[in-house]
């Protein structure tokens, strides 16, 4: 084994003279530069946090036991079965302080969201509904949906709910969600 450490010994030495400080920490600075480059920070999965599938742990739904997702069985736009949550996941933001489209009074409407297509059972349409996230205070941790209709895998976030979409703006912290209406969906000719 003394050939083993000679070897390296010898090695080390001869980088040692050929390189200084000042070099080796450039190269490793571009290292670190490029590996940000090839591999940039991506929005975090927050599914942890969610209930299963299919149940609510919201203050006023939990009286109703579990539900069935987003079948507009409810007019209570603070309960799960409302029409327009049907691929919501998050804290409904009319259980903490907010509207259905607008954030509570503190935060702020995340610059990234997600869209579902949701049915309206009283007019029999389908809309596009845009969930935006509210951030910057700690999360509500009342009315908690997880409807994952339509969802796509993680690598297409565009379509997947289980993510932080507050990592866009200064302040990261999830509170809430919103769903706004967009319009109607278009019916593709079948």
């Amino acid at each position: 084994m003394q050939w083993f450490d000679d070897f390296f010994e010898r090695k080390t030495r001869e980088v040692a003279q050929r390189t200084s400080r000042r070099n080796a920490l450039a190269r490793l600075g571009r290292t670190l530069l490029g590996g940000a480059v090839l591999f940039p920070i991506l929005p975090f999965d927050r599914s942890p946090q969610a209930a299963p599938a299919g149940h609510s742990t919201s203050d006023h739904a939990a009286a109703a036991g579990p539900t069935s997702g987003g079948t507009g069985t409810s007019d209570d736009d603070t309960s799960c079965e409302y029409w327009r949550y049907c691929a919501l996941d998050g804290f409904l933001c009319t259980c903490c302080g907010g509207s259905i489209s607008q954030c509570p009074a503190g935060t702020e409407v995340s610059k990234v969201t997600w869209v579902g297509t949701c049915q309206n059972p009283h007019e029999n349409k389908a809309y596009l509904i845009s969930y935006n996230d509210c951030c910057g205070v700690s999360a509500c941790a009342r009315c908690m949906c997880n409807y994952n209709q339509g969802e796509r895998p993680g690598y297409r976030m565009g379509l997947h709910n289980d993510v932080n979409w507050c990592m866009g703006n200064k302040a990261n912290a999830y509170h809430c969600t919103v769903a706004a209406v967009l319009g109607v969906a278009e019916q593709r000719p079948g």
